[in-house]
């Protein structure tokens, strides 16, 4: 069962020190996109814009962040806000073997699931430069034509309101990218991978070091940095991944 997020953090350290994601970086080339996918075209990435524009009408655009768009937006931020997503949790669950990851040593990065409730940010477009800016955002995180539909919006709950936001979730239809993960499995494959982005354990790193200094708590990922730490401290002193 996904795990309801607490209010606040764990009094003690985070096992995944900076020095043991240190072991898991290295140079890795680019090898293309990932095997069996294809990547969004200019007039495909046009035609998601325009759908989230009509979509969005005359209202403004806040987008709910959850996991790397909270410590790396990538885009002009003109405001933010807490923001809590009920009936959805974080979750790595997305496969890949590319970005963060090869073919040999594939990762795992974060998506929004059905089920339990999410902690994070919503973060508003700027008005004036709205298009630009979520054009970068849709190129960033929708790279392949077979997830255009992985765009949704959500209500969330801000301390301003009830609020729709543009948020990146885990759709049914592609379950072979998407399927739930065990933390042990999830583990395996977070502490193994590393791409010409960085490695997995260096995006869990980041994302739960920042949710802790928001004071919010995933257990999932609490758990998961543990069991990456614990895998990483196994291996031999000059081993690199």
């Amino acid at each position: 069962m996904p795990k309801r997020l607490a209010a606040k953090t764990p009094s003690f350290a985070m096992q995944l020190t900076p020095q043991l994601v240190a072991r898991t970086l290295k140079f890795v080339e680019d090898e293309g996109p990932e095997p069996n996918w294809t990547p969004i075209s200019s007039t495909q990435l046009d035609d998601l814009v325009s759908r989230v524009e009509e979509e969005a009408g005359d209202e403004e655009i806040w987008v709910f962040a959850y996991g790397s768009l909270m410590w790396n937006p990538g885009f002009e931020v003109a405001a933010s806000e807490e923001a809590v997503a009920y009936g959805w949790h974080r979750s790595f669950s997305l496969r890949i073997e590319r970005f963060r990851a090869t073919s040999d040593a594939p990762g795992l990065m974060l998506a929004l699931r059905p089920g339990g409730s999410c902690s994070g940010l919503v973060l508003k477009l700027p008005c004036t430069t709205k298009r630009e800016n979520l054009r970068t955002l849709l190129a960033r995180e929708i790279r392949y034509a077979e997830v255009c539909d992985m765009a949704r919006w959500l209500a969330v709950k801000t301390p301003t309101g009830i609020r729709p936001a543009l948020t990146f979730w885990a759709s049914s239809k592609q379950s072979p990218l998407t399927e739930k993960i065990p933390l042990e499995e999830a583990a395996g494959l977070i502490a193994q991978a590393c791409g010409p982005a960085g490695s997995c354990a260096e995006y869990l790193h980041r994302t739960v070091l920042d949710l802790a200094g928001r004071n919010i708590y995933d257990r999932n990922l609490w758990q998961l940095q543990q069991m990456v730490a614990a895998r990483l401290r196994a291996l031999p002193e000059d081993d690199r991944i």
